[in-house]
């Protein structure tokens, strides 16, 4: 049946959303006019498609409303240069600030190594390497007072971008507010502008100044979620994927980011509610806002207050965000482990040979459900790798968060083949007896990670938390053969319904314990600020361990070995519960 629902879907009702979207609702900022609107043409689009449980819910967010930015280069000579301020910059007073320009690279910790930039204005290049919240709250942390981020793309790309760097993910706690929001002011420069910029600061020779304007404060903002109900009598009735993209905008068309997505998700309601008879989970459809100008905030407000309801019955959470960018040509997904198999397993039959590439998937973009543990994965075209060298690692098109984001930034046939993708990838997790997941492979990336750490992990026991993975390797290799040999049955007809469901509340609960672990530094009640550098590795919670080889003997040292001992324990207690959740369902299952 998957082949008639991927016959079902358009790209040719794909491009009348975008279309209409990009015309009629441009700029679609969050807690604006425009950001109502498009809350309001999401669930109008959904009634329409036969969602007839489609809602729109209002909360309120912190979030920016940046304005141009004024910027000159005073010495050498003095030239002034477009800027556009970012979202959530501090505000300059009148005189605006003033200092030495130090290039700083991508602005990583690493990039810092013997520079001092306490009382400079830093200039870095505007990659994901860290994402620019990272690159604001280590510029603060550094001591430099002003943060200038050159684009990317092409050396002649004159785009002038936008973008927030406010690291505190969702609206803000009382801690978070305190601890986690932008200390400096931001801007953002053409890519011509920063190269010119970067071969005076490497000579010692640039002096800038800027002033930036902008308006951060608490704004009523909209997100919109329907829910397509699995058939009458489904055995798991209550369970459901979620569907998930941020509906918000930049200013300009924004049509790869993310009017394509919201259309493609659009178009995957309407048909699959043509037919949820033949649904056994149902589909749960979020328009996210607040995801440029408040960090995540329609997401993270979802997840809190859906929490009881996300973490009993979400199996997987799809994100559709900038499918279809033209020019490129390979496929790229990144996923929590569980999922590769799956989702790699029906990725070829569309492709025709275009090259597929995977990573685990990171907490970036509207991942606000790693808490909880739900599993997510996207995948999209991606460019390759000599054209991600010469465009500074433009990975979403030298284009984005620009004015530049037209319809022209699209490729029609490259959507739908997204498309068919999609459906596919849906299709399966709604309707397959036995979920697809399988637990090996998370296995296996613990365990390397754990062998990266042994030498510095000694001092904290983390031999014991090796041990501890090689059996839950052992337990995860008979679930994923277990899971296995019931799906055979189904497929002859033969399956048990009694034995997929509890197979099915295992795997749910596998992911509940482990994609906290493999994600959050903070764990599962809590999330970690944007980019956070440790997340940039499995098991982020122990991202610190290598320091203690070069942290002397003292107080600093025994504070942090007595934090790191309790994220081993963390990551001990997860690996174990996971292996006896294991054994109980293969003890009930008599296996």
């Amino acid at each position: 049946m998957s082949a008639e629902v991927i016959g079902e879907v358009s790209a040719a009702r794909v491009r009348a959303h975008v279309e209409h979207i990009v015309t009629e609702i441009p700029h679609r900022a969050a807690g604006s006019p425009n950001g109502r609107r498009m809350a309001e043409y999401s669930r109008d689009a959904l009634v329409e498609a036969g969602v007839a449980d489609a809602r729109i819910h209002e909360l309120p967010a912190i979030v920016s409303f940046p304005e141009h930015a004024e910027f000159r280069l005073e010495a050498p000579r003095n030239v002034s240069i477009p800027a556009n301020t970012l979202g959530h910059s501090t505000e300059t007073l009148a005189e605006g600030v003033r200092g030495e320009l130090v290039y700083v690279g991508s602005g990583a910790f690493s990039d810092y190594e013997g520079i001092d930039v306490r009382g400079k204005i830093i200039l870095t290049e505007l990659s994901y390497s860290p994402a620019r919240h990272e690159k604001q709250r280590i510029a603060a942390m550094k001591g430099a007072i002003g943060a200038v981020m050159m684009n990317w793309g092409h050396p002649e790309n004159d785009a002038v971008p936008f973008g927030s760097v406010k690291p505190a993910w969702g609206v803000p706690t009382p801690e978070t507010h305190r601890t986690e929001m932008p200390e400096i002011p931001c801007i953002g420069i053409s890519r011509v502008a920063g190269l010119e910029l970067k071969e005076l600061a490497l000579r010692g020779e640039a002096r800038v100044w800027f002033r930036a304007h902008v308006t951060n404060g608490w704004r009523p903002v909209q997100i919109t979620v329907g829910e397509i109900a699995a058939g009458a009598g489904s055995p798991e009735a209550d369970d459901f994927v979620l569907l998930g993209g941020h509906q918000d905008s930049w200013p300009g068309e924004a049509a790869t980011d993310n009017a394509a997505g919201n259309a493609c998700m659009i178009e995957l309601a309407r048909a699959f509610n043509a037919r949820r008879g033949e649904l056994r989970r149902g589909i749960m459809v979020g328009f996210w806002t607040a995801h440029e100008t408040g960090t995540m905030s329609g997401s993270t407000w979802f997840a809190d207050h859906y929490w009881d309801r996300l973490r009993a019955n979400a199996v997987a959470y799809l994100q559709i965000d900038q499918p279809g960018c033209v020019g490129t040509t390979r496929w790229a997904t990144a996923s929590n482990a569980e999922l590769k198999a799956f989702h790699q397993r029906i990725e070829p039959q569309f492709l025709n040979g275009r090259e597929n590439v995977w990573h685990r998937a990171a907490k970036n973009g509207d991942a606000s459900f790693f808490g909880m543990g739900v599993p997510m994965f996207h995948g999209e075209g991606a460019f390759t790798e000599a054209e991600l060298k010469a465009t500074a690692l433009a990975n979403l098109g030298w284009w984005h968060h620009s004015v530049e984001n037209r319809l022209d930034k699209l490729d029609w046939s490259w959507i739908e083949t997204h498309m068919e993708i999609y459906a596919a990838w849906l299709w399966e997790l709604a309707t397959a007896p036995v979920l697809p997941f399988r637990f090996v492979p998370v296995a296996e990336q613990i365990a390397t990670r754990l062998d990266q750490l042994a030498g510095p992990g000694a001092a904290v026991g983390l031999g014991g938390v090796r041990e501890r993975t090689d059996i839950f390797a052992r337990s995860a290799a008979r679930l994923d053969a277990e899971a296995e040999a019931w799906g055979a049955r189904f497929a002859k007809g033969e399956g048990d319904d009694d034995a997929a469901r509890l197979l099915n509340r295992t795997m749910k609960r596998l992911s509940r314990i482990l994609v906290p672990l493999q994600s959050q530094v903070k764990g599962s009640y809590a999330q970690d600020p944007y980019g956070f550098t440790p997340q940039t590795t499995m098991l982020p919670c122990l991202y610190e361990l290598p320091s203690l080889e070069t942290t002397e003997d003292g107080p600093d040292r025994w504070m942090l070995e007595t934090q790191l001992v309790r994220d081993r324990n963390r990551v001990a207690d997860g690996v174990g519960d996971a292996t006896a959740a294991i054994d109980d369902a293969l003890t009930a299952l008599g296996s």
